[in-house]
């Protein structure tokens, strides 16, 4: 099969994927937040905090294995990993303005995440990174596919691994909000602008760092 076909594969899977998420934040909000999902966050019973942890453990799981099954080299595999991530992180919002009209904003705050500690950040947050996910997901599978190799270097992990730190820091630094049961503070877009702009300096540099004479041949 052909990427294109993949990744409609891929997409479609991720989709319908998001539903399922989508659909069962519909109960736990019926559950914690009857009147509607706000922020200070309600402690969750530790009974449910660890079915909850374990849906996301098991939400990353398919995700990867949905990468893997699509591509046949490492880096391939990343790449339908980044669109499948991508499609569905973006569509688990659009089946919960579906299901419940929320978001009402992407400016409206969310709990993004649980692992090792609560992540929190406005929607437009999670949707920018997902684009720029898909965007670079599809651009490696397919030069993958053209038969260029894609073997980033040390300046270019360098540089996306700063750019992991500044992002996760920007959603995991407000302690107060996620474990103290406080309102969120301003959160710091700049961070998140700057997080971005590393992965994309990171991603350019990869692209530069290719050997001479490097095709489908290297493993990658």
């Amino acid at each position: 099969m052909k990427p294109a076909g993949k990744m409609l594969w891929v997409a479609l899977f991720a989709v319908a994927f998001a539903l399922v998420e989508s659909s069962v934040v519909v109960y736990l909000r019926a559950l914690y937040y009857p009147a509607g999902f706000s922020f200070p966050l309600r402690l969750m019973e530790i009974a449910h905090l660890g079915v909850e942890l374990g849906r996301e453990i098991a939400t990353m799981v398919m995700l990867v294995a949905i990468g893997v099954i699509a591509g046949g080299r490492p880096w391939e595999r990343f790449g339908y990993f980044l669109i499948a991530f991508g499609v569905w992180d973006i569509l688990y919002y659009f089946w919960l303005w579906v299901l419940l009209g929320w978001p009402r904003s992407l400016l409206e705050w969310d709990v993004l995440f649980l692992i090792p500690v609560p992540w929190i950040g406005p929607v437009l947050a999670p949707l920018l990174i997902s684009a720029m996910m898909i965007g670079i997901g599809a651009a490696i599978t397919l030069r993958i596919h053209r038969g260029r190799a894609f073997l980033p270097g040390r300046a270019s992990w360098a540089v996306a691994l700063l750019g992991t730190a500044v992002i996760l820091f920007s959603f995991t630094s407000d302690t107060g909000a996620t474990l103290q049961g406080r309102m969120p503070e301003p959160y710091a877009y700049w961070q998140l602008v700057v997080g971005l702009l590393l992965y994309g300096l990171g991603f350019r540099l990869a692209l530069r760092e290719e050997p001479s004479g490097a095709g489908v041949n290297r493993r990658g």
